[in-house]
Order: structure tokens, then sequence, then C-alpha cells
């Protein structure tokens, strides 16, 4: 029992630390050497396991999947100082301002483009928040209203390919599924890949564009002065009136294409087949960087860009070998095994075992970033569940990308609300981003539930493309 009740020590140890503000990598790294010297001198874990560490962060430095992350991030980066956002909502704006609801349309839609050329929460939040919640609470918009269509679009970066979840989940799950395949004795297991995932995601995705939209359209025509019109806007001085039209959608062709033309290149390479996801982020890469270089001018982006793209690539990549060192003592102490004779056991058979791990992922969103739960949580009970009968890999990350999305903006704890409540203005309250959320929380439920029921919305598609 002693092994078991070390195993449980650490889980409990890493939670603690992390809910009392420590560093994450550096609390997995350093509860797991802690434990595993425990465990080392009772005698229930070999000092030789931990031999497997430097092969494990080769393995994980030299992965080319893993390789895609630093090249999506540069590119979201890059994207975003270039201010092609800024220029996006303006043009969006002036083709639906003037219908009832109609910016938050246009602020969903670049919200979409935004998580599509981002893929990480968090940035797309702070960009939003500071882009879209003035120009919309300049324009009458309902406050609650405003911060909840930002905070739920702003999530989309976690489920809209190429979302870098699904990069960094598609990885974990690729293992997990092999993992599960050796143990039951398949020596010529089948994979799961990040191109399925991106393809599993779209059609969840875009189904929970359309809701969101349906939402803010139902809400204008039931409470109009929660989203009046824009006023139209005037004509450049000199051009006739009749024209402001065609001058409008001239302006959006031309703000539109070009971010549009990139994220559709990199994405339909990856499910077309005709590239993988690091082949395609490199495409990105140098894609947003000929971008900046028409929209900046002059304006050297480069440098600052390259730092903060190390940064961010430095923070994931050291939480992913603190897990990966984690997972190694985990699993000598016999926490696997412990975790698998847990979900088998459960009441309701593999629907208790999901419906368990589901449970966990949406209460651990609340107090962990999505690449802890990736690195930690899935590499321990996605083996278990895949070797359950009828359940799919697909099926299962988009349950788990879907999940975690819903957990970032639920109250009281979703972190994408605090990432939009330290760039409201003042008269946004904490209040006005709670309340805001609650509709959009309700809608992604709604699609958990028709995930659950209806497997098809994620599996349809990579079937389609790659074959089972």
């Amino acid at each position: 029992m002693l092994p078991e009740i070390l195993a449980v020590a650490l889980i409990v140890a890493v939670c603690v630390l992390l809910l009392a503000g420590y560093p994450v990598a550096l609390t997995l790294a350093g509860t797991s050497l802690i434990f595993a010297a425990a465990g080392a001198a009772a005698g229930v874990l070999p000092p030789a396991l931990l031999g497997a560490l430097p092969e494990r962060i080769f393995g994980v430095m030299t992965n080319d999947v893993l390789l895609a992350i630093p090249l999506f991030i540069f590119m979201g980066v890059m994207l975003e100082r270039s201010q092609v956002a800024e220029e996006l909502l303006a043009a969006m704006g002036r083709l639906f301002g003037r219908l009832p609801g109609g910016l938050g349309i246009a602020v969903i839609i670049v919200g979409v483009l935004l998580a599509a050329a981002k893929g990480i929460v968090g940035a797309t939040a702070v960009t939003m928040g500071l882009i879209a919640l003035p120009t919309m609470l300049r324009h009458g918009y309902d406050k609650a209203l405003a911060a909840g269509t930002i905070a739920a679009t702003a999530t989309l970066a976690q489920i809209f390919p190429p979302a870098t979840v699904l990069v960094l989940l598609g990885d974990q799950l690729s293992n997990s599924y092999q993992a599960a395949q050796l143990t039951q004795g398949n020596f010529a297991p089948q994979t799961v890949s990040v191109a399925d995932l991106f393809a599993g995601a779209l059609v969840p995705g875009l189904v929970l564009v359309l809701c969101y939209m349906l939402y803010l359209i139902a809400t204008a025509l039931v409470f109009p002065n929660k989203l009046p019109p824009v006023a139209a806007t005037a004509p450049v001085e000199g051009t006739p009136a009749n024209n402001a039209g065609l001058q409008t959608l001239r302006r959006i062709g031309a703000v539109l294409v070009a971010p549009l033309a990139l994220i559709l290149a990199v994405l339909g390479s990856i499910l077309g087949g005709v590239a993988t996801p690091t082949e395609a982020a490199a495409v990105g890469a140098v894609g947003s960087i000929l971008l900046a270089a028409v929209r900046a001018g002059r304006k050297n982006l480069l440098l600052p860009v390259a730092l903060r793209t190390t940064q961010i690539t430095g923070m994931i990549f050291l939480i992913l070998i603190g897990a990966t060192l984690f997972s190694l003592v985990f699993r000598g102490l016999g926490g696997d095994a412990m975790v698998e004779r847990a979900l088998t056991h459960l009441p309701g058979g593999v629907a208790g075992a999901v419906l368990a791990v589901m449970l966990a992922l949406f209460l651990l969103g609340f107090v962990m970033d999505a690449f802890e739960i990736i690195f930690v949580v899935v590499p321990i009970v996605a083996p278990v569940l895949l070797q359950m009968p009828g359940i799919d890999p697909v099926w299962l990350g988009i349950m788990m990308a879907v999940n975690l999305q819903t957990s970032y903006m639920h109250p009281p704890l979703g972190p994408t609300l605090f990432y939009l409540r330290g760039v409201a203005p003042p008269e946004v309250t904490t209040r006005h981003i709670y309340l805001g959320v609650i509709p959009f929380v309700l809608i992604q439920l709604a699609m958990l539930v028709a995930l659950w029921f209806l497997p098809g919305l994620a599996t349809w598609l990579p079937h389609r493309l790659y074959g089972s």
C-alpha cells in the first residue's frame, strides 16, 4: 500500500502547491524529485528509474509534431503585432454594424479569425478585451453581454484549429492510443494524429460559432436596447454616398483576404494531407512575416515577436519537462495501475469512467492551464479510457477540448474571466463578466451533451478525410 499512498500524496502535494501560487513547471519537477527520493528511501521506487528522464526529455525536444508549437505561436504573435485585429474589427463593424446585434456578430467573426491565428486563449482574450470591448461599450452595448461575447469568443482558441491545445492534445493522445493498443496485445497499432483532431474539431467549432451568433440575434430581437445598431459611417469626403457601400466592401476585402487566405492555407494543407502540421506551421510563420511587412512598413517587428515567441514556447516546454518527470515518478509508484482500477470499477461502466474524467478535467480547468492538464492528466487517464470498448480517440480528444474550453470561462474561477477582468474598462465589473458568460456556458454545456449523444459531430469529418 505504501507506493499507492505516496502516489496519492504526490498528487495532493502538487495541487496544494499550485493553489498556493508556486510556478507550475518547478512545482511538478521539484515535488516529483522529493517523492522519488522518498520512494527510493522506502525501497518502493528503484532510483534507476530516473535514468529514463534524459531520454524522455530528448524525445520531447526532437518530436517533429511539437516543433509546430513555436511556429504557430510565432504566427499568432506576428499577426497580433501587425494590428490585423484592429483593421478587421473596423471593417467587419462597417459591414454588420447597422444591424441590431451586428457589431456583436462582427466581434465573433474577428474573434474566430484571431483564435485560428493565435491558438492561445489568454492572448486572444486580452487582444479582444483591449480592442473590441471599448468599441462595443461606446456604441451602447449592454456591459454584461459585451463582456460575455468577448470571453466566449476568446475561448474558441482552445478548440478552433489550428489551436495549440489541439497540437499538444493530439501528440499526447497518439502516445496514449498506441500504449492502449499495445496493452491489449495489438502490436500493429493504429494511430491518431494532430490532423485527425483538427478535422474533428472543425464541425463542433463552427457549430459553436453559429450558436453564439444565433444567441446574439435572438437577444437583439427580444431586447434591442442591449445590442443597438451602430450609426451608419459617413462616406469619405469627396465620395458619393451611393458609393459608400462599395467602398466598404473594398476595404473589407483588402483587410480580410490576406489573413483569411493565410489561415485557410495552413488549415487546408493539413486537412488535405498536403503538409504535416509542422510544415503548415512553417508556411504560416513565413506568411505572417510577409503580411506584417506589408502592413507595418518599416517598423521592425521581428525581434519583439521572436522574444515573445521564445518566452511562450519556453514556458510550454518547461511545463512539459516537469510533467514528464511527474508522470515518470507517478507510474513508478504504481499510480497508473491505481487509476486504471479506479476507472474500471466505477459504477456505470464506460460511461461512468468517461463522466468521472470529464468532471475531473472540468474542475482542474479552474486552477490549471490547459497545457498543464494535457501534460499531467491526459497521459494518466487516456490509456485507460482508450482500452475501453467503443471509445473513439478523436471523439475523446474533442470532448476533452470542449470541456476545457467550458471550464476556462465558467464562473467563478474560469481563467478567461480573469484575463478579461485585467483589461476591461473600470465600468465593467466582475459581476458584469460573470453574468455575461452564463448564456455562453450553457451553450458550451449543450455542445458537450450533443457530442455525447452525437459523436459523429467529431468523428464524421476525420473519417471522411482519412477513413477509419
